[in-house]
């Protein structure tokens, strides 16, 4: 079965949409990267070196340091489709960080959208 064409997608050239998702409504950078951070464990020194090396989301995911246990409580619908129900590993990754950059979006509160 051929892999979903999101996986192979680099990451470098999504990240711009999502600032520009967030900045659209008020909200900074910095916040879309410490969501990514607390999602993926990476440091602001590791997120940036995934930038640069233009990995791809499979291998993006791959490489994260630590996946926040707590992103299992990221419910909702991203894309018509209920993140919590995503069979695809990958996939429901990817949606969970779709999920994040949509309530910071939104204007969830920043301290409610990762879920300590």
């Amino acid at each position: 079965m051929a892999k979903h064409r999101i996986f192979t997608m680099s990451f470098a050239k999504v990240y711009p949409n999502y600032v520009q998702k967030a900045e659209k409504k008020d909200k900074t950078k910095a916040q879309v990267d410490e969501l990514i951070r607390w999602l993926t464990g990476y440091s602001q020194d590791g997120l940036e070196e995934q930038l640069e090396k233009e990995n791809d989301f499979e291998t993006f995911f791959a490489e994260a340091p630590h996946m926040n246990p707590a992103r299992k409580s990221i419910k909702g619908v991203i894309c018509g489709i209920r993140v919590e129900e995503i069979e695809d590993p990958l996939m429901q990754e990817i949606r969970y960080l779709d999920k994040l950059i949509d309530e910071l979006a939104r204007g969830k509160k920043f301290e409610n959208i990762k879920r300590d």
